[in-house]
């Protein structure tokens, strides 16, 4: 199973330079069958750009898992802490790989069932 995630381009940017190895989340997806991510640039950009497998999912204090994830993060400490105030668990997708597409795909080329991107993610098949 995929999940389509809704990401800001400047991250995406920091994923497919490597620098960013860890997309954070407040919440995970419920089903314990997702295997990999499709990524949906969020706008101004708005394209489907490609897709990574997951590695691991970590679950933690935000605290405990900047520790753990910092190096990658791709994102600064002030960003982490305010994203996940007042949040006693976070969750860091790992990824193993980015493979980015050939050509961006607009939302309904890549699933012409979603007319609008997920304000975090969906189940895709």
């Amino acid at each position: 199973m995929k999940v389509l995630l809704s990401i800001k381009p400047e991250f995406v940017k920091e994923i497919v330079e490597g620098r960013k190895k860890f997309e954070y989340r407040k919440n995970i997806f419920k089903r314990d069958d997702v295997s990999s991510v499709v990524v949906y640039a969020t706008k101004p950009y708005g394209k489907v750009v490609g897709e990574f497998e997951i590695d691991s999912i970590k679950q933690n204090k935000p605290s405990e898992l900047w520790k753990e994830t910092k190096a990658y993060s791709g994102i600064t400490r002030t960003f982490f802490n305010e994203y996940f105030k007042g949040r006693d668990t976070a969750f860091a997708i790992q990824i193993k790989e980015f493979i980015a597409y050939d050509e961006p795909l607009e939302l309904q080329e890549f699933d012409e069932k979603i007319k609008v991107a997920p304000q975090s993610f969906c189940y895709v098949r």
